[in-house]
């Protein structure tokens, strides 16, 4: 079995540790320091953990909690919804061939929270489920998850949509752009021309081909315009912008963590879809398979940086990096439409 060597030892954590540990969550091993030989770990032994964290924080009703901690509120996606733990938790056991472990409940529970106007909404989490963000978010991620699972929605869910592109669209986040070609491609619909070009028209790039400087809602432009089958403007520089950005230690992590949680994912999505197998991208993301590595804790998850609390939305984005890597393999054949389960890990190359 090829066996996978965890990089560098990773930093050692200050606040966040000790946040951590004033809030009495269960944290991993601390990383090796430097000099020490790092633990060495298989991808069967990866794929057991990470099956075996799913089923440690599903629950017969067929949600999912977001950590192995019953009190554990999450974080990033998981923290703003209670969609998000079972639509990853549902994504990740198509990406590798299982059956989740109350698919039945998993898929009543996802209907159930659609509404007759089509929209999904969150019960649990941050977000304000009338707000606009949460509408794209819950919908998106519902179709998604249902989608993945073989089970269309019971309403109509691209009037929402059509609504929130009459003009809530212009104050939605960065990063929201490519959720709106997702949802119509899961829905089997071409995402309408005029819509798409109010969208393009809030994408604006800079010289370097980055918008809104960040990666991650550079990522979504590569994100949409690859739904779209479409060239992705000023490739090349995004290509350099990102390659010139990685950290050291294999990471994105150039903003504080609440900014960043899904930069490294998103930096090598772009690297993987644009680079077109060039040796510096391939060694980039496989800079950054390493540091993911060192992401993952002894109960089998994974969490946004080293020494961060399992979470199942870290562990989609880090078990998605590496499959994008090459490190873990998904099930053959691929599960169906590939491109639309989740953020891109399985999309095919251009």
């Amino acid at each position: 079995m090829k066996r996978i060597l965890l990089a560098r030892a990773a930093p050692r954590l200050g606040p966040c540790l000790l946040v951590a540990l004033l809030a009495g969550l269960a944290l991993p091993s601390p990383p090796p320091a430097a000099g020490e030989k790092p633990p060495e770990v298989t991808p069967a032994q990866v794929l057991a953990g990470v099956r075996g964290f799913f089923a440690k924080t599903a629950a017969a009703d067929g949600t999912f909690r977001p950590g192995l901690d019953p009190d554990y509120e999450g974080m990033a996606d998981t923290a703003a919804s209670d969609l998000a733990a079972a639509t990853y938790a549902v994504i990740l056991h198509r990406t590798f061939g299982w059956k989740l472990p109350h698919e039945d409940a998993t898929r009543a529970f996802l209907l159930g929270r659609q509404q007759v106007d089509g929209a999904f909404v969150n019960v649990k989490g941050t977000n304000d489920p009338k707000s606009p963000l949460a509408r794209l978010y819950n919908t998106t991620q519902g179709l998604v998850a249902l989608h993945a699972l073989g089970t269309g929605p019971k309403h109509d869910p691209l009037p929402v949509l059509a609504d929130l592109m009459k003009g809530d669209y212009k104050e939605l986040p960065p990063y929201a752009t490519s959720f709106f070609p997702l949802a119509y491609a899961v829905q089997g619909k071409p995402f309408p021309a005029e819509a798409d070009r109010k969208m393009r028209a809030l994408m604006v790039q800079a010289d370097d081909g980055y918008t809104n400087n960040h990666v991650a809602a550079t990522f979504h432009l590569v994100h949409y315009f690859r739904l779209l089958g479409a060239e992705v403007p000023k490739a090349d520089a995004i290509v350099t912008r990102t390659l010139r950005d990685q950290k050291e230690d294999g990471s994105w992590l150039l903003n504080p963590p609440a900014r960043d949680r899904h930069a490294t994912f998103d930096a090598v999505f772009v690297l993987h879809q644009l680079g077109k197998d060039r040796a510096d991208c391939r060694k980039a993301v496989e800079r950054a398979a390493a540091w993911a590595l060192t992401c993952r804790n002894p109960d089998g998850g994974f969490g946004h940086f080293p020494g961060s609390p399992s979470d199942t939305d870290a562990v989609y984005f880090q078990v998605g990096m590496l499959v994008m890597a090459g490190v873990l393999k998904p099930a053959e054949p691929l599960p169906p439409d590939p491109q639309l389960l989740g953020w891109g890990h399985l999309m095919p190359m251009p």
